[in-house]
This record gives structure tokens, sequence and C-alpha cells, in this order.
């Protein structure tokens, strides 16, 4: 029950008379109890809140960056007429900034025993889970003087998936593919490849391809082409550790880190190759495997959908023992973490000889692209200091680059915007070359 601005604005107005109606206080009261009998009979016909019956529809995952609608449906069983404001309060990071009262306050009208419908549209700015708080309703009577209001907790979801800006990628990324398939002019020939077919020999074929037994039944000189084995495994190990949580610009690491998996789990996949996804620090955060083609993609993104960095060192040596248990046969894995000295000499060195041995192994990290500014930089001292610290920097990184590439590693080092592409291009590189 509240009193409402127009039901104050009377009460006070009810206290004006004093002196001028009649001496004393007959006046007042007279006035201020013909403000409190209205109030009473505004209270009576406001619709009970208790007694609505609401109900939630809608969506129940976006991507990062759209929308998502979820509507409310208010029911009204009793014989008075609703008039109300609705608030359908979800977490901040449900809306823009500055946009959250427009999108989550509605005003609605129900006659009795009907029921109407209104839609709170949310624009996330976060990954992750929304869960729905309360919904609150003010029912105000016909002079809208007094107020009912009471709470109705109504449990929904909503699951923010990552963005995947990098699809955009895609289509240049599978008509190299195609290539290399031999669905072109452009064929593939090397060691650990499978044999596709036989054409006739032109100037510039390498000689190790020509097939003398077709050959000798042919009047021209015949060469083996090939194409890339397909059915190969992968897996993609996103390290969640503390330096997952560095940032370029408004994102962190981990987000960069997630957009390059997927749009090499889409190529992948689209190579014949089965995919799966391990994130790790101290713990399994997620795991996805065994899923067919036409899944890989949606299993992956709702796996990464919940995944914060968490500020822990990452155990190198589990990550490892968890690696190798999700990739029993000989697999592609795809380590996704930071290029930093400390974390790749005191941890990753040590466990190398383990994940190479039995696999092949690629490094991606996320470079900042403010420190190839800063080492561009001259004009003052302070830039000529800032440029010998990121020229340091990046030598640093080129270092731990070498040793990785030292023990059998191939390394990708770029910064967000060109990881993913970089990226597949290594794998499709390796795919080329009879590597996986």
């Amino acid at each position: 029950m509240a009193l409402t601005g127009r039901a104050a604005l009377l009460a006070a107005l009810g206290s004006l008379p004093v002196g001028i109606l009649e001496p004393g206080w007959t006046g007042i009261l007279a006035v201020n109890g013909s403000v409190a009998l209205a109030c009473a009979c505004d209270y009576a016909l406001a619709a009970p809140v208790r007694r609505l019956v609401l109900s939630r529809s809608g969506d129940t995952s976006t991507r990062l960056g759209d929308t998502a609608d979820v509507t409310l449906t208010i029911t009204n069983p009793s014989r008075r007429l609703l008039r109300a404001r609705l608030r359908d309060a979800w977490p901040p990071s449900s809306w823009q900034p500055g946009t959250e009262i427009e999108a989550s306050r509605h005003r609605l009208t129900v006659p009795p025993g009907e029921r109407r419908r209104v839609t709170t549209r949310l624009r996330p700015t976060r990954r992750g889970d929304r869960q729905a708080d309360r919904v609150t309703i003010r029912s105000y009577g016909p002079l809208g003087l007094f107020s009912r209001q009471g709470s109705h907790t109504l449990p929904w979801s909503v699951r923010v998936l990552p963005p995947f800006t990098s699809r955009k990628h895609l289509p240049s990324k599978l008509a190299r593919l195609r290539e290399l398939d031999g669905r072109t002019s452009v064929l593939t020939r090397g060691e650990g490849t499978e044999f596709d077919s036989l054409r006739e020999y032109v100037p510039g074929d390498d000689t190790r391809s020509i097939d003398w037994r077709a050959t000798a039944r042919n009047s021209s000189v015949a060469v083996r082409t090939w194409r890339p084995e397909r059915d190969r495994h992968i897996l993609l190990v996103l390290d969640t550790g503390r330096t997952s949580a560095g940032r370029v610009g408004d994102a962190p690491h981990l987000d960069a880190s997630m957009d390059a998996a997927l749009l090499l789990a889409a190529l992948a996949s689209r190579a014949g190759d089965r995919v799966a996804l391990l994130a790790y620090d101290r713990r399994v955060r997620a795991l996805a495997q065994g899923r067919s083609a036409g899944d890989v993609l949606p299993g992956l993104v709702n796996a990464m959908a919940t995944l914060e960095p968490e500020l822990v060192e990452t155990d190198a040596r589990g990550l490892s023992a968890a690696a190798l248990r999700t990739a029993p046969r000989r697999s592609l894995i795809v380590l996704l973490t930071t290029l930093d000295a400390a974390p790749v000499e005191q941890g990753l060195l040590p466990v190398l000889p383990q994940l190479t041995q039995r696999h092949t192994l690629l490094v991606a990290s996320v470079a900042d692209p403010h420190i190839a500014r800063m080492a561009e930089a001259r004009g003052d001292a302070e830039a000529v200091y800032e440029a010998a610290a990121a020229s340091q920097a990046q030598e640093e990184r080129r270092r731990t680059a070498e040793q990785l590439r030292r023990h059998g590693v191939t390394v990708v080092d770029a910064t967000p915007e060109d990881l993913a592409p970089t990226l597949a291009d290594a794998y499709l590189a390796l795919k080329a070359a009879g590597r996986l």
C-alpha cells in the first residue's frame, strides 16, 4: 500500500485553510477527512497484485551484441480493472548502460478476467547466463491516489553466447580448403595425404608424383594427385587461468581466443575432422566432445558461453594430463594460451615432451596491438622510453616463441583481429603438409 504523489499533494493542500476557512482545526480536519476517504475508496478499487497470474515466454539464448525478447503474460482473475506499472528486473549487464529504465518498465491495463502481454527487450553486455529477478507491480485505483504494490518471483534464464565475429573469414578459408581437397585445379601432393586420382603430367609437377605403372599402360605420363586426410582429431584447449584475464581494449584475451577457436572448429568440421574442446586452469571448466559435424559449433558455443577468466595460475601439468585424457589417439592439440616468458618457461616447457610425443601441438596467443604502436612511437623522451620497453616485450615474446618452435611446436602470435584467420591458416598449412 502506497500514497501516490497526487494524494500527497491533496493532503498538503488540505492544511492550507488555517485562519482562512474558519478558526481552529475544523476546516483542516474536514478537508483531510475528504482526502482520506477518497484515498480509502481508491485503494479499495485498485486491483489486487498478489492474485495476478504471471508467466514468461520468449528467447532463451542470444549472441553477445544481439537482443533477446522475453514476454510476460499478466492474467487478471479479479473483478477489478488493473491499472498498473510493472518493473521486470534483470541484472545490470542485461542492458546497455543507460537503457535499463526504459527497457524494464511497462504500463498496462488489464480488464477483469483478461490477460495482456508486455515484452522486455534485453541487450546483454556480457557472456554467460542472465537470470531474471522479481517482477514488481504497482496497481493504482481509478483516481490514482493510492496504490497496491507487490512482487512475483518468476524464474527465466537467457544464455548469452560468444558473438563469433570471425565468421566473416569462413568463406575464404573454405575456398582454400576446397583447393586442398582437390575440388579446384590446385591439388596437394605429398607425404601423409590420401590418394585421390590420376591425371596427365604437366610441366612443373613434382616428378615424385609420377605413377610409372599407369604411365606404362598409357601413351602419356600420369601423376598421382592427393587430398588431405580426413577424420583427423582436433582438440582445442583454452587456458582460462589468470593470463587470459588480460584485456585488449574492452575484451579479455579469453574472448579473442574463443573467437579464434570457433573459426577453427567451423573450418575443421567442414574438412571432415573431429573437434573437441577443453577449458582448463586448475580444473576442467568446460568439456565438449563426441559431437557430430552438424552439432560441433552449437556445442562449442554453448560450452564457452559461461566461461570466465579465473585469477589463478594455470596448472600446466594438470592441463597436459587433461589434454592427454581427452585426446587418447594422435591429434592436433591447439593450445590457446599466453606467450609470456614466465608461464611458458616454468609451466609449459617442462610438459611439452608429454604432448609432442604423441600429438602435433599448435600454440596460439593474443598479442597486444598497443605494444606494437608503442614500439613505433617517437617524438619525445617519454615516447622513446615507451618504445624501448615495447621492443623489449616484443623480443621476449619472440624468444619464447622460438623456444617452442625448437621443440617442434607451431606458434601463432597475432592481435585479436588477426588471431582467428591466422590460426585458420596455420591449420590449413599443417593439413596441406600432411602433418595431421
